[in-house]
């Protein structure tokens, strides 16, 4: 809006309590104020008719420019014969894609579902605001992606839904859950680029575990991809009933009660240090998993946390070194690093301290990635690394093995 005449600043300088806006040589009759500046209330005031996702998320456009993307949804609590969720909602479709510009606020609101009819009878009545999704720049499409708050509503509904023999739904013989999702509905939706069976190439995914009902190993990963045409499968991988594998939930409870690891954050504790646990990335190796957590260490009066340590999980066995390639050794290795060092290579393979060297560059380069949102690089080195770790595996330096 514009600031416009003398009487407009002063009514804005007593709204927002700031003589600046008054004294301030800086503002002309031509600059522009943001009334409504965060991004989900100014969605919901330009388009109050949409519900919108709880995590909008920031892009950098082909010129540079910044723009939010804000998922809506059109809903309805008269939809009949549907599961209603705790606030009624019986109906719910992903059926725009919003766009507000970080510096000016321009908004910009696109039809991604263009099959369904709550969209196409607001499409009518409000002429002109809701635009075809083809009219969505191409740099800004690359960046769509499946909304966080249906995902969380299928993958939970789906841990019920999944039964399709009758008697065993009715039952419910073969109920699933979201690990951890009593304390948070959203537990355990993790963003992260792998690559899926079957598959040749990394793809950007959005992912979230299942364990059986009241127990904490593994039944199945829900994903919903985002790549190209395949934006929007949901794909479901269970694992064998026979072979146990370990959850997101075992694995924290293994770390808590590792007696090193919980020596060494008493200590830290004690010294007014705050410690700080990274995202847990898992690692598909075979049929089972590995875990990777840093820790990081913040000083009481310090601002800027500091890795300290990195935890790594592989089947009942848990390490936490200073460095990846240490956990590694600690896991793989017989009798610890000293087996590592001394494995001797396979005939035209590597030794595994070599493996462990290649596994933590990987590692680091995929880190390095992460933080400037290079996600097909971030792929490429997680996906090596799982073959790393995998010939690793192979090499016969297993836990506990003689």
């Amino acid at each position: 809006m514009s600031i416009g005449t003398l009487g407009r600043r002063l009514l804005f300088a007593l709204r927002f309590r700031s003589l600046n806006l008054l004294l301030s040589r800086e503002i002309t009759s031509d600059s522009r104020i943001l009334y409504y500046r965060t991004i989900q209330e100014r969605a919901q005031k330009a388009l109050p008719f949409l519900r919108f996702d709880y995590d909008p998320y920031l892009v950098i456009t082909g010129e540079g420019r910044l723009r939010w993307i804000c998922d809506a949804y059109t809903s309805s609590d008269r939809y009949p014969y549907a599961q209603r969720l705790s606030d009624g909602t019986a109906y719910m479709r992903n059926s725009v894609k919003v766009v507000i510009d970080a510096y000016d606020g321009a908004l910009d609101a696109y039809v991604s579902d263009s099959t369904d009819p709550m969209v196409q009878t607001l499409a009518k009545i409000y002429r002109g605001v809701l635009k075809p999704l083809s009219a969505m720049p191409a740099d800004l499409r690359v960046h769509v992606r499946y909304p966080e708050d249906l995902f969380q509503v299928q993958s939970a509904l789906y841990a019920t839904f999944h039964m399709s023999d009758p008697e065993t739904f009715y039952h419910r013989e073969d109920q699933w859950q979201v690990p951890g999702a009593a304390a948070n509905p959203r537990a355990f939706i993790r963003h992260m680029v792998m690559r899926l069976p079957g598959e040749d190439r990394p793809e950007f995914i959005l992912m979230r575990p299942f364990t059986p009902r009241q127990k904490d190993n593994l039944a199945a990963w829900m994903v919903a991809r985002n790549d190209g045409d395949r934006y929007g499968q949901l794909v479901v991988y269970r694992f064998p009933r026979q072979s146990l594998v370990y959850g997101p939930t075992q694995v924290a409870n293994r770390i808590n009660q590792d007696t090193e690891i919980a020596r060494q954050l008493s200590l830290w504790g004690q010294r007014g240090t705050e410690v700080l646990r990274g995202e847990m990335l898992v690692i598909p190796i075979g049929e089972s998993l590995i875990y990777v957590q840093p820790l990081y260490l913040r000083a009481q009066d310090g601002r800027i946390p500091e890795l300290k340590r990195v935890i790594v999980a592989y089947q009942n066995r848990v390490a936490m070194e200073e460095t990846l390639d240490a956990g590694l050794a600690r896991l793989f290795g017989n009798a610890g690093a000293k087996v590592v060092n001394a494995a001797p290579a396979r005939e035209g393979g590597s030794s595994a301290a070599e493996l462990v060297r290649r596994a933590l560059e990987h590692y680091e380069r995929a880190r390095a990635a992460q933080r400037v949102e290079d996600w097909a690089l971030y792929g490429a080195e997680m996906r090596q690394l799982g073959a790393v770790l995998e010939e690793l595996n192979q090499l016969g330096a297993r836990p506990g093995k003689p």
